[in-house]
């Protein structure tokens, strides 16, 4: 029989501003298509959270710019394929009023809205405002942390 070493309970109480990503890449809402299929690559994320001054009003994400994308199986130039994503204003295309989560909100709290919802992020909303982000993938760098005895917190080197 293998001998199993009880869980560890977290005896610190985390919330998503100790792991939201800030500030949070965004663009203006007057943005287009092209603009974000910009930020997305140059940024290497996969959400953008879409505002109107810092106030949220949507979001877009790398799928979302897929399925606006034509077809290649479909006949269409080269201009014609560019002039969708330079004339597709982000107002048309983004979700709208997304879920979004507090700064001082437990993580687990988070985790659970993620998880429920099959969402990849949450933006961090404060006061109205766009504060931050917080994706799946700083969840998983948390786990990754957890399961090799760190601190879960980003950039720390506390160990067990």
């Amino acid at each position: 029989m293998i001998a199993r070493a009880a869980p560890n309970k977290m005896t610190t109480s985390y919330t998503v501003r100790d792991f939201m990503t800030a500030p949070a890449v965004s663009l203006p809402h007057t943005a287009r298509l092209v603009d974000a299929a910009l930020a997305l690559r140059s940024s290497s994320i996969r959400h953008l959270p879409i505002v109107e001054g810092n106030r949220l009003v949507g979001i877009i994400t790398d799928r979302d710019i897929q399925r606006c994308a034509p077809s290649r199986l479909v006949p269409i130039t080269e201009e014609q394929y560019n002039s969708i994503f330079e004339t597709t204003p982000l107002a048309r295309v983004m979700t709208r009023d997304p879920q979004t989560i507090s700064p001082d909100a437990p993580l687990s709290e988070a985790a659970s809205i993620l998880q429920g919802g099959k969402f990849g992020c949450l933006p961090v909303v404060e006061k109205g405002e766009l504060v931050g982000i917080l994706t799946r993938a700083d969840l998983m760098g948390v786990l990754l942390r957890l399961l090799s005895g760190e601190s879960p917190l980003p950039g720390s080197r506390t160990g067990r």
